[in-house]
């Protein structure tokens, strides 16, 4: 039997319309715009392309709905001219293809105002015919796929139905959410125990756990992420648990090991925008577990996958081909950081 190879990413596809403004007003007052583009986004698509920009030679696969519209026509050219599989994104005539407007500020922080269009219609029976040679399965973002973010008799919710069929198809299974207020973990707790790898920030960690990983602007020490981690592994999690934060990031797999990894030193004005930095990290962290890529060194890839993207005001025009990528992670340095609680050894600073 052939060796499974390459990655299909499914969920959340869309078009951002990002709009670097002057300043973030008052309510009631006006910014300037300073420069606007358009360009793709979503979990799905952030993924594959930064993958695809990256030069790593997997073969890659999209699944999710667009409109009939032209920004869905936009999505296609992007996935053709990324050489990106596409024969399981429908399109529908229910829905304008869904929308982000993105407002990042100087100092490079964004606020998003969502559209989720046909992304809402996502449902299972849009995955029965998914059945590919690839590797890895990844979904992104719960919390804004409506038809999956509902109750299952059976498996407590249908992204956990989806979860649980794909592994049965032969995939390893991956997972991220998107950052909102409020009690969601009735929605992302069954598809826990349905995955191989759990990719998210702090926030969210932090509101599925309950374990305080941010209090105000200041960040936890890594022991508390390992406690978090270590929550998330007892709900199911099989392989791989990665928690990042601007600072940093820590990884925990199932046979214990664990390992605090401080972001690279950057400065600030070098950084552009942050639109889809935590998809590079995740996009990182798919393709080192995909080689086989030890825990370190998964992490050291993915903070410099973010690293990049943080240069361009867009989620992709930062990404530069492995090779470059990690030529520049040779010498780059790490922020520094409190101690780990004796949970893994102190990051090198190379």
């Amino acid at each position: 039997m052939t060796a499974r190879n390459g990655i299909l990413a499914a969920g959340t596809l869309l078009v951002d319309h990002v709009q670097r403004i002057s300043h973030w007003p008052q309510q009631g007052w006006l910014t300037e715009i300073t420069a606007r583009e358009a360009c793709s986004g979503g979990a799905a698509l952030n993924v594959l392309f930064t993958l695809a920009r990256m030069q790593v030679g997997l073969p890659l696969a999209c699944a999710g709905m667009i409109g009939e519209d032209s920004d869905g026509d936009y999505l296609l050219q992007l996935m053709d001219a990324h050489q990106v599989e596409r024969r399981f994104v429908q399109r529908t005539g229910q829905a304008g293809t869904a929308m982000t407007q993105v407002m990042t500020a100087p100092d490079g922080q964004r606020t998003f105002f969502h559209a989720r269009g046909a992304n809402a219609l996502l449902d299972l029976p849009h995955f029965d015919a998914v059945i590919t040679p690839h590797r890895i399965f990844h979904l992104g973002y719960l919390l804004l796929l409506d038809r999956l973010d509902v109750p299952d008799a059976q498996f407590g919710t249908r992204s956990a139905r989806l979860l649980a069929q794909m592994q049965q198809r032969g995939y390893l299974t991956s997972l991220d959410l998107v950052t909102r207020p409020g009690e969601y973990r009735p929605l992302v707790v069954p598809a826990l125990r349905w995955l191989d790898y759990l990719v998210i920030n702090e926030l969210e960690a932090q509101s599925l756990t309950g374990v305080t990983l941010r209090h105000q602007n200041q960040l936890a020490a890594p022991a508390a992420f390992g406690r978090a981690a270590d929550w998330l592994l007892t709900q199911g999690v099989r392989q791989r648990v990665v928690i990042h934060a601007p600072e940093g990031a820590w990884g925990q797999e199932r046979d214990g090991e664990a390992h605090w990894q401080p972001a690279w030193r950057l400065p600030a004005e070098a950084i552009v925008g942050s639109v889809g930095a935590g998809d590079a990290f995740c996009a990182g962290v798919l393709y080192a577990s995909h080689q086989g890529y030890r825990l370190q060194e998964t992490l050291r890839l993915a903070h410099t996958c973010a690293c990049f993207n943080l240069r361009a005001a867009n989620a992709l025009d930062g990404t530069r081909p492995l090779r470059e990528m990690q030529h520049w992670m040779s010498q780059a340095i790490c922020v520094s950081r409190a101690a780990d609680g004796g949970r893994t050894t102190s990051a090198e600073n190379t």
